[in-house]
């Protein structure tokens, strides 16, 4: 089969037309053919011109028609050959005539065969065209079509045929075998239509099979006309018939190259204009029956009959598309519904999209506005979940969430997905049982995509005021809900104005961090790390602080979660590494030995979550050319609890040879399997566990649980915070060996560091 191109539209672009030299001679043939043709009606002539002049035609639409399969269009190549056998058939008659064993228009069971292989080679080639694709009830329709258009051939045939049947028979088999090749003529040009008509074209021109098919037409009808030169024996129809089905088959093929030259697809797609063949087929018999009664005709029933038959035809397909239009309406009137429900809900959950949720409470605050809270939700560290395990992990805790929170909702109140990990929810002014069960339900396992995941919701609230409107509902309740995110996982809060002012100082402040980067407003400190109990420089923190043109120093406090929030932490995460490594390499050219040994940069956990930081840190490392032992990379432990990409690029941070220091250890989700799973080789215990040290209690537990657990997996524990003498002592009888914190020095400038010397030794404060 031939595969068709891809379609553009209808429109089909074709060469400007021009005679080409085939294309001429094909017309001086013809014209030629029926001049001598016309004078023949008028006196009797040779009737070798008339048969020569087909040795002419025939080649040229062989030849014409072989050039236009080109290209893959094979069906012109049946055409061709078609033609080849419609010229042997030709050179067949004319042997006939000759030799005398025919006569007149008579032709024999030879050449008959001969006319029937070419149109079969045409048919084969017609059918082979790839048609368009079609329902069930269209291909009925098409049957039908078909049935009609068969019919109404049948009996134009019978009413043609019947009064010349004894005048093309008399000469028994030749006179049969005229009928024969006439039928099939009339069968190749009424396909050719059907096919056009109802199947499409392929990657053949429309127009040019349309010409074609006129060749059909034009040897039936002529044919039929046979028997009016019975009285001109040296007369036959085939010398003005072949020459013009040959200049048909040029015209035709002549307009397929033109387009296949104007570099274009030519396939055009199945037109869905009604079809008026059936009621041109119910016309034409009509009135052929017409005209058979006013003459009197012979065959006035079977004319009749084959009029009755096409006009049930036509009715039935009438009906056929009439119910297959009632299922069409029925399809579209559904499909719209759907598409409605699709563009008022999210694809993914199910659950009302913004739009509607905006109408909804637009609705609802036009009928009392005071009843109207607004509640937005969003998934903590839902990137991670996705980043982690997958989309499709992701997805699916997405859809499990969406059914929890409607499994809480009371009748008549509506929740909605408004993108990524947020959930909206429009709730009436006594909500606060329904929110508070939807965070615990939201606080248990789900089930997800094949984990049992836990997760926790930011939650923020914005009850409605007279003159409100959807947009700023929600705005208040996004508003609220960044500023619980911001104070920790898993809260909510109730929106006020104040919060605006925090939010606008946020967004002015992250715009003026952004360029600070690049205008040296940034510097690092260093707090020293010491050995205990003398205090002698161990290491130091790389502590980062801003001092703003017009607002002056700006302390991390503030600026932090601005960048977090952002995302600028990732590039000042970045600036401050390079240069605490820049720092430590210049402490090792101007100190040797008494530089600190190691420099321990803090790493935020949206750092961790980019993929590729651990080659980052490489290459810091390499352009810096700072020992992998020197760096210490200090990590919180709620970064990396729940694995992933975190604690994948963490682990590729130790294999270079990078020290891993786990900070604030015991205020998060402290627990012996992190230690296990997490390369860490320093423990810093958190400055809220070292401030009651020496009073006793859970606190001291805590501190001396800690450093046993140090001794026993062979890490290294660090004190934070450390602000008196009586701590410092206890902490070293517990068995600490290093801390940080007041006690023994502020945050200084990398100058101060070669001169540092403790402000604590032995216990007591120096002068």
């Amino acid at each position: 089969m031939e595969s068709a191109p891809s379609l553009g539209s209808d429109e089909v672009h074709v060469r400007p037309w021009r005679l080409s030299r085939t294309l001429l001679a094909a017309i001086c043939v013809d014209v030629v053919a029926w001049l001598w043709f016309l004078v023949g009606i008028g006196r009797p002539t040779p009737p070798v011109v008339g048969w020569t002049l087909l040795m002419f035609a025939v080649p040229i639409a062989t030849v014409t028609a072989w050039h236009a399969g080109a290209g893959g269009r094979t069906f012109w190549r049946y055409v061709s050959v078609g033609m080849v056998g419609m010229g042997l058939a030709s050179i067949a008659a004319a042997r006939d005539y000759f030799s005398g064993e025919q006569t007149g228009q008579q032709i024999g069971g030879f050449t008959a065969m001969l006319y029937v292989a070419g149109l079969l080679s045409m048919l084969l080639g017609l059918l082979r065209i790839p048609g368009a694709q079609r329902s069930r009830m269209e291909w009925i329709r098409f049957g039908l079509d078909v049935a009609t258009m068969v019919v109404t051939v049948l009996t134009f045939g019978w009413h043609l045929i019947l009064p010349r049947w004894e005048s093309w028979t008399d000469a028994s088999a030749a006179g049969t075998a005229s009928v024969v090749v006439i039928v099939a003529a009339a069968v190749i040009g009424m396909l050719a239509f059907v096919k056009v008509a109802f199947t499409g074209t392929g990657p053949i021109d429309r127009p040019a099979l349309y010409i074609l098919a006129l060749t059909g037409a034009v040897g039936s009808v002529g044919g039929a006309l046979a028997p009016l030169l019975d009285e001109r024996p040296y007369l036959n129809t085939g010398h003005v018939l072949l020459p013009t089905t040959s200049l048909l088959v040029c015209f035709a093929a002549d307009r397929q190259m033109r387009v296949a030259a104007a570099a274009r697809a030519v396939a055009r797609p199945l037109s869905r204009r009604p079809s008026i063949m059936p009621y041109t087929a119910v016309l034409g018999t009509g009135a052929l029956l017409l005209a058979g009664a006013a003459d009197g005709a012979a065959d006035l029933m079977a004319i009749a009959a084959g009029s009755v038959v096409v006009t049930l035809l036509v009715a039935t397909r009438q009906i056929v598309a009439l119910r297959d239009n009632a299922r069409l309406l029925d399809a579209l009137d559904a499909r719209q519904h759907e598409l409605a429900y699709q563009a008022g809900h999210d694809g993914l959950t199910g659950l009302a999209n913004r739009t509607t949720l905006s109408q909804e409470i637009n609705a609802a605050l036009a009928a009392d506005p005071s009843n109207v809270v607004v509640a937005l939700i969003d998934l903590d560290d839902f990137k991670a979940i996705n980043d982690d395990l997958g989309h499709t992990v992701g997805d699916a805790l997405l859809a499990a969430v969406a059914e929890r929170i409607a499994a809480q909702l009371p009748a008549g109140r509506l929740v909605a997905r408004l993108g990524g990990d947020e959930y909206a929810l429009l709730l009436c002014a006594d909500h606060a049982d329904t929110i508070a069960a939807i965070a615990a339900h939201l606080r248990r396992p789900l089930h997800a995509g094949g984990y049992e995941l836990v997760i926790e919701a930011s939650i923020g609230l914005a009850p409605a005021r007279a003159g409100d409107t959807a947009g700023e509902l929600l705005r208040r309740a996004d508003v609220a809900m960044y500023e619980a995110k911001g104070q920790g996982k898993g809260r909510q809060l109730v929106y006020d104005e104040r919060m605006d002012q925090r939010t606008a100082e946020q967004s002015r402040l992250a715009a003026d961090l952004r360029g600070s980067l690049d205008t040296d407003q940034l510097h690092l400190l260093y707090q020293p790390i010491v050995q205990m109990p003398g205090g002698e420089l161990f290491g130091v923190e790389a502590l980062v602080r801003w001092t703003h043109p017009e607002r002056g120093s700006i302390g991390p406090g503030v600026f932090i979660p601005a960048a977090e929030r952002t995302g600028l932490i990732v590039p000042l995460g970045a600036w401050i590494l390079e240069e605490a490594c820049r720092q430590a390499v210049r402490w090792q050219h101007e100190l040797g030995d008494a530089a600190p040994r190691t420099v321990t940069v803090n790493v935020s956990a949206r750092q961790l979550r980019e993929v590729g930081f651990a080659t980052e840190v490489a290459a810091v490392l390499g352009r810096t050319g700072l020992p992998p032992d020197i760096l210490t990379v200090e990590v919180t432990e709620t970064a990396v609890f729940d694995g992933g990409t975190a604690l994948d690029e963490l682990k590729a941070i130790a294999a270079l040879g990078v020290k891993i220091a786990l900070d604030d250890f015991g205020t998060g989700h402290s627990s012996l399997g992190l230690l296990r799973t997490c390369p860490a080789d320093i423990l810093k215990v958190d400055k809220s566990f070292v401030d009651d040290v020496t009073e006793g209690g859970q606190q001291a537990i805590v501190v001396a649980a800690l450093i046993g657990i140090c001794d026993g997996m062979g890490l290294r524990a660090v004190a934070e915070g450390v602000e008196t003498a009586d701590q410092a002592a206890e902490l070293y009888r517990l068995g600490y060996r290093y801390a940080q914190g007041y006690l023994y020095g502020r945050p200084m400038h990398a100058d101060a560091i070669a001169a540092f010397r403790p402000a604590h030794t032995g216990g007591r404060v120096a002068a």
